[in-house]
C-alpha cells in the first residue's frame, strides 16, 4: 500500500513538472515571438526619402514602400516608376507599393532578422540583407554583397 501511494504522489509530480515544462516553453516562445514583431511597422529610410511598412508574409517578414518624400517623376509628370531595374519589363512597375524587403525570418539567439534580401530602387540593385533593432524605435539595415563585412548600413526610424 506504502509502493502505491508513492506512485501515485510520483505521477502527480510528474504530470506537475510536465504542465510547468509545458508553461515555460510556451511562455519563452511568446516572448521571442514579441521580440520578432518588433520589426513590425513603418519606418523612414535613413535618407529620409522613403517610408517602407514592415509586415509578416506567412512565416517572414517583408517590406514594401508606402511613401515617397517626391512621388512625381519631373520628367513625365507622372508617378515615380522603377526604371533602374535590370529587367527593363519592370521599369514600368511604381516604386510607391513596390516590395523592396522580403524573406527575412527572426534569429531569436541573435536577436535579428536574417536571410532577407532588400532591393535599392534607385541603383536597381538588390543585396542580401540583415536587420538589427538598435532599440523598439531604430533599425539598423544591413545590405550586403557576399558577406557581411562587404556593406552599408542604413538607419531607420519608426514613424508614429
Amino acid at each position: 500500500k506504502i509502493l502505491t501511494n508513492f506512485n501515485i504522489i510520483k505521477n502527480i509530480h510528474m504530470k506537475k513538472t510536465l504542465i510547468l515544462f509545458a508553461l515555460i516553453i510556451s511562455t519563452q516562445s511568446l516572448f521571442a515571438q514579441k521580440d520578432a514583431d518588433q520589426i513590425l511597422g513603418t519606418w523612414l529610410t535613413g535618407t529620409g526619402n522613403a517610408r517602407v511598412e514592415i509586415y509578416k508574409n506567412a512565416n517572414n517578414f517583408q517590406g514594401k514602400i508606402i511613401w515617397l518624400s517626391e512621388p512625381i517623376d519631373p520628367a513625365t509628370n507622372k508617378p515615380k516608376t522603377d526604371t533602374k531595374h535590370p529587367n527593363s519589363t519592370l521599369h514600368s512597375r511604381p516604386l510607391l507599393g513596390l516590395i523592396n524587403l522580403w524573406g527575412f525570418s527572426y534569429n531569436e539567439g541573435e536577436g535579428n532578422w536574417e536571410k532577407g534580401h532588400i532591393y535599392d530602387p534607385k541603383s536597381g540593385k538588390e543585396y542580401k540583407c540583415t536587420i538589427t533593432a538598435k532599440d523598439k524605435n531604430t533599425l539598423n539595415v544591413r545590405g550586403y554583397i557576399g558577406i557581411s563585412v562587404i556593406g552599408r548600413t542604413d538607419v531607420w526610424t519608426r514613424v508614429k
